[in-house]
């Protein structure tokens, strides 16, 4: 009889999203798998059973999924965006102890939106120069913020965004995120 299969919780969710960043950050991927004690087949076999779960025709609603994976959350609010309401739902991730998954679901539990966001009351890094946006430094948001306006384009996959922003001395580039933690910045116009 083969073993059974330990429950999916909140180590396998740290290995998917570092699934996901490893096309744009293999080096740091690779640094953060072996500080979770962990081999590259079982982040793969962790992005398996993730993807197994999404797919699946008997899948809970998203916000329930996280909440079974990782517990309930740390923190919820209730927020305004525009005209709409949401929950914001967020959970703490060991391997980025300054940030907090966050969900955003819409009345009735849709997910909205799903990604890293700084902790409450964890300082944010200052961004004032293209040399302060290193790789897993720093949220959607704060880039925003701090190279404001930035024009938002659309993502190369699930869980990525894109914006377009412009340096200091004019400079026009794109930074790259992957469950909203920056991975790259590059010239506008490079490919990737």
């Amino acid at each position: 009889m083969p073993p059974s299969t330990p429950p999916f919780g909140p180590l396998d969710f740290q290995l998917v999203l570092l699934r996901r960043m490893a096309d744009h950050q293999p080096v740091l991927v690779d640094d953060a798998r072996r500080e979770l004690g962990v081999g590259l087949a079982e982040m793969r076999e962790a992005n398996r059973r993730w993807q197994a779960m999404v797919r699946s025709p008997r899948s809970r609603g998203a916000a329930q999924r996280y909440r079974s994976v990782l517990g309930e959350p740390s923190a919820t609010a209730r927020r305004k965006i525009g005209d709409l309401e949401c929950d914001a739902l967020q959970w703490p991730v060991p391997l980025w102890p300054g940030l907090r998954f966050e969900v955003l679901t819409a009345p009735g539990g849709a997910v909205w939106n799903e990604w890293l966001v700084r902790a409450p009351g964890a300082a944010a890094p200052p961004l004032h120069t293209a040399d302060d946006l290193r790789p897993w430094s720093c949220t959607v948001d704060e880039v925003a913020r701090a190279f404001a306006p930035v024009r938002p384009m659309e993502g190369t996959a699930p869980t990525r965004w894109r914006l377009a922003l412009t340096l200091p001395g004019g400079h026009p580039a794109v930074a790259e995120f992957t469950w909203g933690l920056l991975q790259e910045v590059r010239p506008a116009g490079t490919p990737r």
